[in-house]
């Protein structure tokens, strides 16, 4: 069973700014596609971010300038730094990780627990 074990939500005001990691196993994290997801009350999970094993990335356009993903191929650990943070950022954050095992031509979707962030004054 893959685990994904996402940290680093919480409470921030406007403005602020937080980082969110996500730990993957080695065995699937130097080629699947990494994303963080959101959800807020009420509404469909949307993406966020996505981040490729060879470093390219893609973006919401309500994320863009502000939020910024990268991978430490060293550490199996992917991070979504977001800033100057919104109160419509607000949702439960969650990491994902997409990609094939070859042995068995299965399309392989990981999904991390989820982690709250919350902005508001």
């Amino acid at each position: 069973q893959v685990q994904l074990v996402e940290s680093g939500g919480g409470l921030v005001q406007p403005g602020g700014s937080l980082r969110l990691s996500c730990a993957a196993p080695g065995s699937i994290f130097s080629t699947y596609i990494m994303s963080w997801y959101r959800q807020a009350p009420g509404k469909q999970r949307e993406l966020v971010a996505g981040i490729t094993g060879g470093g390219t990335t893609n973006y919401d356009d309500s994320v863009k300038g502000r939020f910024a993903i990268s991978r430490d191929n060293a550490k199996n650990t992917v991070y979504l730094q977001m800033n100057n943070l919104k109160p419509e950022d607000t949702a439960v954050y969650y990491c994902n990780a997409a990609g094939v095992t070859v042995s068995t031509l299965s399309l392989d979707d990981y999904w991390g627990q989820g982690t709250q962030v919350t902005v508001s004054s």
